[in-house]
């Protein structure tokens, strides 16, 4: 199986959007700071968002702008995964919010969720969390929230999902490491391809946290943890051949100034009204 096209085999193709403010890796080699370009993306990302999950009976349309826009307020500040079509349309992508390991809970946007909110379950998923900040501060790595996930219905057949998930895990080894979470619906297979490829439900005293229906969505859904150093060693190979086409895919900023090479981790402090937690 591949998962990066042939030079001979035009194909669907990966492109990342980079945040204005962000570690950029010397390792990618085309790294391009275009805000006419990122916005168009962005935008066209939105758009394919916003449709799918109205299609699905996730938002209603008072969840989208004007323009059927499916904005989050994190969107400029995440990494995305993007995949193009041989005409440079999107099809499908994912967003990649990476925090500082010092983000406190009520900074995520799990924050948000139903669960989070739950007189039952509600303590124990801050629990949860918190102790995946501090693996992820003894571990001296970045904490990520993983979401936003959306497909063209033609590809849902298709290894696009797997693909673009595969491509966190190597996107997140390029930046330098991770430890994660995301919220993914049972719709659409979403939290089984990542459960497949090293997702595990999140623990609060030794018990796990069970999947839960979130009515401002419909649907199903489960909160999963991930650590990129650590999936499911079959899809090693896979993630490998990804994180090295990652190298040469187009890296989009929306900054007016010329890139530069940040060592430091990024870190950002946000306090989301509302968010799309749902795949």
């Amino acid at each position: 199986m591949k998962f990066v096209p042939e030079s001979d085999c035009p194909s669907r193709d990966l492109v990342l959007l980079a945040p204005a403010v962000s570690r950029v890796p010397v390792s990618f080699q085309n790294v391009d700071d275009n805000p006419e370009r990122y916005t168009a993306l962005l935008t066209e990302m939105q758009t394919l968002r916003g449709t799918i999950y109205l299609q699905d009976g996730a938002i209603t349309p008072s969840q989208l702008c004007a323009k059927g826009r499916h904005r989050h307020p994190v969107d400029q500040k995440s990494w995305h995964l993007l995949a193009v079509d041989q005409d440079g349309r999107v099809c499908g992508g994912a967003r990649y919010r990476e925090t500082s390991n010092r983000t406190v809970f009520s900074q995520l946007t799990i924050k948000l969720s139903s669960l989070a909110r739950s007189a039952v379950w509600g303590k124990k998923l801050r629990s949860a969390v918190e102790a995946e900040l501090e693996r992820a501060r003894k571990k001296d790595v970045s904490y990520v929230e993983f979401g936003g996930w959306a497909l063209a219905q033609e590809l849902r057949c298709k290894t696009e999902g797997l693909r673009i998930a595969l491509a966190v895990y190597s996107l997140a080894q390029s930046l330098g490491g991770c430890v994660g979470i995301s919220t993914a619906t049972r719709r659409h297979r979403s939290s089984s391809i990542l459960r497949r490829i090293g997702g595990r439900p999140l623990e609060a005293d030794g018990v796990e946290l069970p999947p839960y229906y979130d009515p401002q969505y419909g649907c199903e859904m489960e909160i999963l943890r991930f650590d990129s150093n650590l999936p499911n060693p079959r899809y090693n190979r896979w993630i490998d051949q990804i994180r090295d086409h990652l190298r040469t895919v187009p890296v989009i900023r929306s900054n007016r100034v010329p890139v530069r090479q940040l060592r430091d981790h990024s870190m950002y402090s946000v306090h989301d009204q509302a968010a799309s937690l749902c795949f």
